[in-house]
């Protein structure tokens, strides 16, 4: 039995090691907020948080997790949605929504650790989040609409 923290709840799952945690996540726990896109980490379809950090969960062992949290898309905004989530909605970000979970969590992580960003911040910061769409334009201005709102804070 693995033990893991997963959206603030303690769980347990009977599962190899070497399981990567989006499958733990989707196939053992029910969470399909991350998605499978490409399963080698390029794009960040399945992005979730570790210790507040973005990381692409198809490459995550879970054996590999330790005693770190993983906060999902779920865990995100469980109580309110997250200033992101919101900015995402105000923007009309989504067109077929499958990487949007990804972008969101990718944001989020962008702007806990840098909350004024440039748009040279943010193109670095999801570039390896790919939107098949194509609504980069729109996550950029919902990113910095956003970060106006953590400002205002």
């Amino acid at each position: 039995m693995i033990k893991l923290t997963v959206n603030g709840k303690m769980r347990q799952v009977d599962v190899v090691p070497d399981m990567p945690l989006l499958w733990v996540l989707r196939d053992e726990l029910g969470i399909t907020g991350p998605k499978y896109g490409c399963g080698i980490a390029q794009c960040g379809a399945c992005t979730v948080h570790i210790d507040g950090q973005a990381v692409r969960s198809c490459q995550m062992r879970i054996g590999d997790l330790g005693k770190r949290a993983v906060t999902t898309i779920e865990g995100l905004g469980a109580k309110s949605l997250h200033v992101v989530q919101r900015a995402w909605i105000e923007h009309q970000v989504p067109q077929c929504g499958y990487c949007q979970c990804g972008q969101i969590m990718q944001a989020a992580a962008l702007l806990s650790a840098n909350p004024k960003p440039s748009d040279d911040d943010i193109n670095a910061a999801m570039s390896g989040n790919l939107c098949r769409c194509g609504t980069y334009e729109r996550i950029r201005t919902a990113i910095h609409a956003a970060a106006a709102k953590l400002s205002e804070k």
